[in-house]
């Protein structure tokens, strides 16, 4: 499976966030698939969320509640699908992409690639999962650390510090994750969907206590003018000036 909007860098529009809410549940029903490997289209893995999808949020400022809803079906259905989840990081995977790639099971990319969840830097709470995820994986501080910053980081350091699996020369991604895939694939099918869904039921827990709350944060400060200065200086290719309000 791809991230497919190659020339936006598969950026998450509104149109790919619908899919997304649903496309975990429809592979999990597939009976022609024993392994999901998830990656994206062109150069990069994902730049997370759409700018021009999050100038329309802030001009309609009710859907967000769609949007809301739909985050947490992406979340779940991840963690649900009892079918391995392989995320393939072939190029930089910022934002939700970044999030949707860590709550995956199995986390390859390539050392070119860059991971990091920049949301404080659109003037946003990191509110569609990463909140959830980078502590389980890296613990609190290294989380915080860059939650707060919205620093990206290379695959390299990721996979030293265990937030992703392995970092491999991006000529050697597509064996590498193939060879996984195959390994699995011949194994004990319902032990290995079953062992995913014993060690997910911390993790959902851990979603249920956290996810609302951080999304009605996120859906806070998509309202505030911070936000709203991101999405000028984006469009206007220049640093944003922050007031904290």
């Amino acid at each position: 499976m791809s991230l497919n909007r190659p020339d936006k860098l598969n950026a998450v529009d509104e149109q790919m966030h619908g899919e997304l809410a649903s496309v975990f549940y429809d592979l999990a029903n597939d009976q022609d698939s024993d392994i999901i490997v998830l990656t994206g289209a062109g150069r990069a893995f994902s730049a997370g969320g759409d700018i021009d999808w999050m100038q329309k949020m802030i001009d309609i400022p009710n859907s967000f509640e769609k949007t809301a809803r739909e985050a947490r079906h992406i979340i779940y259905s991840l963690l649900d699908c009892q079918k391995p989840i392989i995320a393939k990081i072939n190029g930089h995977a910022t934002g939700l992409g970044a999030t949707i790639a860590l709550f995956c099971d199995v986390i390859f990319a390539s050392e070119s690639a860059k991971i990091g969840d920049p949301h404080v830097s659109v003037g946003l709470v990191a509110g569609d999962g990463g909140a959830v995820i980078w502590p389980q994986l890296i613990g609190y501080a290294r989380a915080k650390e860059y939650l707060l910053t919205g620093d990206l980081m290379s695959a390299s350091e990721a996979a030293r510090i265990g937030l992703i699996n392995h970092a491999v020369p991006a000529l050697e991604l597509d064996v590498k994750v193939a060879e996984f895939a195959s390994r699995l694939a011949s194994g004990a099918g319902k032990s290995i969907r079953w062992t995913k869904a014993s060690v997910n039921i911390g993790l959902k827990q851990m979603v249920q206590s956290v996810l609302e709350t951080s999304l009605a944060y996120e859906e806070m400060s998509a309202r505030s003018d911070d936000h709203q200065e991101a999405v000028n200086a984006f469009r206007e290719k220049r640093l944003p000036r922050f007031q904290g309000c």
